[in-house]
């Protein structure tokens, strides 16, 4: 991928330095990425969202998911079985038992309202709360002659 400079809008706008740096690391997104596990990104609402993450074979206890900074980790780590199930000779291995960590960048106000596993899909609900003081206001316009009046009262 080719790189993008930024530099010129920096000089045109104030506060966007976040969205711009994050801008930059998608661009430089390597191909070599990590593909597994494999995942969906779907939108439920209007502000809704989920995430679904193939993890089969991981059981609940097997996966962490944790949210800071405006970044959802899910980790899976497969525990070693225990001795007392018998040993078997595996002769194709087609389903992964690795370890994984999956990130995802979260826009501002984004947040996971709940998580379940159902047949080896791990759901992350996720929603956008905006709080009331960014919510857009409506601002009633005074007429001038009030203010002429208040002003000659004053006076």
């Amino acid at each position: 991928m080719r790189h993008t400079d930024f530099a010129p809008l920096y000089r045109s706008t104030v506060g966007f330095d976040r969205l711009f740096s994050l801008l930059g690391q998608v661009s430089a997104a390597d191909q070599s990425a990590p593909t597994y596990p494999p995942y969906n990104i779907e939108r439920t609402g209007e502000n809704a969202y989920r995430i679904t993450v193939a993890v089969a074979g991981f059981a609940e206890n097997e996966l962490t998911l944790e949210t800071k900074e405006n970044t959802l980790t899910i980790k899976g780590t497969k525990e070693v079985a225990g001795e007392a199930e018998p040993k078997s000779e595996v002769l194709y291995q087609g389903i992964a038992a690795r370890a994984f960590e999956r990130r995802f960048q979260l826009a501002d106000h984004v947040h996971v309202s709940g998580a379940s596993l159902v047949n080896g899909l791990l759901h992350v609900d996720l929603v956008r709360e905006i709080p009331e003081a960014q919510k857009p206001r409506r601002i009633e316009i005074a007429s001038g002659s009030a203010k002429t009046i208040e002003a000659k009262q004053a006076a």
